[in-house]
């Protein structure tokens, strides 16, 4: 009884506890009369004991050196002390029996043993650790292991840059368990504070692109350019023969996840040269463009978009949105779809790991949106509230008939990149990408004046493509990768060269130095001195060409301008922190493939920057580290499966349902059997089972 006295007192003073009490609350007793109670009452040696009157029947408790969370193995005395198995959900072996006595089962295995048939359970041994091991040792050996990394500057681009983390982002929200152990917003009084968050995202990406609604993040660019073929799928009334054209400037990646795509809704997609390309074909359903393209080009899309919009078809745009912070937002060429990857708004590149993805487009293809939207509402009260909005779209309602398997997507890192754009606002945010486009101006000059021709010298962004004739581009890569700068080949004589916020001044000139060392010494070619062009850098100003130039304000809603300080940023994000529940606060009585809990340990590793600071795309000879840690997870994940082989290519559970039903459909069409087309699931499945088997 909490309102017991002698029960709250015993508890501070004595190895006992009260699981049932008799003993009225001693209310005229002073402070020294409770703690005269207290202590003869824990020094009686009865079970029977006389507490002022009344008689109290007293079990006891485990001491806190009986305590089994406590208890000390004498036969591992010198073992390490920090292991997280007692610390794992808090049940102790004593509390574990309990609960299986209150089901009617004396342990543990008899509850197993009643609910598992034998036939099914496991009989092997694992072939994993002997032991566990500590939280200190297991994070020594991965330490160890992605020591084996090579941290070199990195110039690659396709999609990946380096960004940097604002502390105060990093410390309150990224390692901060109020953000990361919060359940799915289905229950928006206990989420205002993500809400608002992602509400911010939204508002970002509808202003970086010029169009009317965004989603709350999908998983990755290529994932969602192929989300945005699937709208344009679902609205073509008829898809026989119909033709999806992708430029082949559109980043590698996402040109051959959207061709997987497209062969499953039984669309034929054409990958060529959107300059030449005739988009006025009554067959042709839709195109993607990427902006700038994967070359660092800036183009102009709008003929595209007129000839598409001539029959009805749509434009789908691939844009880098710290490019859009300086250029002309996709909407004004004749965008109807915009996809891409906030990854470089204060999200490091973890080896290709998570980063929001997002979609904007018009209202009237809000229905048809996949993802999760984010709506302005008011409460009972009649005051703001935030919820989700159009959730009947949704696969946990709609089920086979949802518009896409996509659920909570990549909420955390989108709210990263939402504060990342609060934290520094539109006037910030414009000069990190003035300061980059700087940089690759300066580089493209001094590159030409060392007789390495840019592929254009003013059309781009943040990318610089060089052509390196007569030097081999796979001689000049190596080359490069002997003194840690990575650089993308494109072709056999082209060299990509991709600036970003991380870069400094003096990086540059590094670079150049290696390029000029390596001109020296392929003298004997006599590498050609480019000659004078009207078109060539004569002063870096960090402005693109007036054709490509944003024109006018952005992002000017009050909280993309109200914050000024670290101090500021912290308590905003506290702010809304305490308007969430999150298991900080209690245990989440839900169950959902979403509730996971993740050790702090298991998270500290994310922000080395042995991990953290890696391109998807580096040479294999810098990821030692990274390819041992992924070869034995998956090693690990075969023996606990029981199956040959694993892949970890799928960033979350939709995407690896959705492949591994694309692996029994390839199967089956290697055996002849491709007519199956029936997939079974039961009532029971998750809304995400019958939305993939439907895709």
């Amino acid at each position: 009884l909490k309102s017991c006295i002698v029960c709250t007192t015993l508890d501070r003073f004595s190895s006992f506890g009260m699981r049932r009490c008799s003993v009225p609350v001693l209310r005229h007793a002073s402070r020294r009369q409770q703690l005269a109670v207290a202590r003869a009452f824990a020094a009686a040696p009865d079970s029977q004991r006389q507490v002022m009157g009344a008689t109290v029947k007293l079990t006891k408790s485990p001491t806190y050196a009986e305590n089994d969370h406590h208890t000390v193995d004498t036969n591992d005395l010198l073992g390490r002390s920090d292991t997280y198995i007692s610390r794992h959900l808090g049940t102790s072996p004593q509390q574990q029996k309990e609960m299986v006595q209150q089901m009617g089962f004396n342990s543990v295995d008899e509850l197993i043993d009643a609910v598992i048939p034998k036939h099914l359970r496991r009989t092997d041994e694992m072939a994993l650790h002997k032991e566990p091991v500590s939280e200190t040792a297991a994070l020594e050996r991965l330490r160890e292991i992605m020591s084996k990394n090579i941290e070199v500057k990195n110039f690659m681009g396709q999609g990946y840059h380096g960004s940097i983390t604002p502390s105060t982002i990093q410390r309150n929200l990224l390692e901060n368990p109020i953000w990361y152990t919060s359940y799915t917003p289905y229950q928006a009084e206990i989420a205002q504070g993500r809400l608002e968050s992602l509400l911010n995202f939204q508002t970002l990406v509808t202003e970086l692109t010029g169009m009317d609604i965004a989603n709350a993040s999908l998983l990755d660019e290529g994932s969602a350019a192929a989300e945005a073929m699937a709208m344009v799928v679902r609205g073509t009334s008829s898809k026989r023969d119909a033709i999806f054209f992708i430029s082949d400037m559109a980043h590698p990646q996402t040109i051959e996840l959207m061709k997987v795509r497209a062969a499953q809704y039984g669309v034929n997609t054409v990958v060529g040269d959107a300059d030449t390309f005739n988009f006025t074909g009554k067959k042709v359903i839709g195109a993607l463009v990427q902006y700038p393209d994967t070359r660092g080009v800036l183009r102009d899309f709008s003929k595209a978009a007129e000839e598409l919009h001539s029959h009805g078809g749509q434009l789908i745009v691939s844009a880098d949105p710290l490019a859009l912070c300086v250029a002309k937002p996709p909407s004004q060429f004749g965008a109807d779809i915009v996809v891409g990857s906030m990854q470089r708004f204060g999200v490091p590149m973890l080896y290709g790991g998570p980063a929001a993805a997002y979609l904007a487009t018009s209202k009237k293809r809000a229905r048809s949106m996949p993802g999760r939207i984010i709506g302005v509402s008011i409460d009972s009260q009649g005051d703001k509230a935030i919820r989700m909005a159009l959730q009947t779209r949704e696969q946990h309602i709609r089920l086979d008939k949802a518009t896409s398997n996509i659920c909570t997507a990549q909420a955390l890192l989108a709210n990263m990149s939402a504060m990342y754009a609060v934290y520094h606002g539109p006037s910030g945010l414009t000069r990190i990408a003035r300061r980059v486009h700087a940089l690759a101006q300066l580089f493209a000059m001094r590159a030409s004046e060392i007789g390495f021709e840019p592929e254009t010298y003013t059309d781009f962004f943040d990318a610089v493509t060089l052509k390196t004739d007569p030097i081999n581009a796979d001689w000049m890569v190596d080359f490069l990768l002997q003194h840690n700068i990575s650089a993308r080949k494109i072709g056999s004589v082209n060299i990509q060269f991709s600036f970003d916020e991380t870069h400094t001044e003096e990086d540059m000139k590094d670079l150049l130095a290696k390029l000029e060392e390596a001109a020296a010494m392929h003298a004997k070619h006599e590498l050609p001195m480019q000659q004078t062009s009207a078109h060539k850098i004569t002063e870096v100003t960090g402005l693109l060409p007036d054709e490509f130039r944003r024109q006018g304000t952005f992002l000017t809603q009050p909280i993309f301008n109200r914050i000024q300080t670290e101090t500021d940023m912290m308590r905003y994000i506290d702010r809304l922190a305490r308007k969430d529940l999150s298991l900080t606060y209690s245990m989440i009585s839900l169950g959902s493939c979403t509730m996971k809990l993740n050790a702090a340990s298991t998270l500290l590793p994310v922000t080395w920057s042995s991990n953290s600071n890696i391109h998807p795309f580096a040479p294999a000879s810098t990821v030692k580290g990274y390819r041992q840690m992924l070869h034995e997870l998956e090693r690990y994940l075969c023996t606990i499966t029981g199956f040959h082989g694993c892949s970890l290519q799928p960033c979350s559970g939709a995407s690896g349902e959705y492949a591994g039903l694309l692996a029994i459909r390839d199967y089956q069409q290697s055996i002849g059997e491709g007519h199956r087309n029936v997939c079974i699931l039961p009532k029971s499945a998750h809304g995400i089972n019958p939305a993939s088997a439907a895709m």
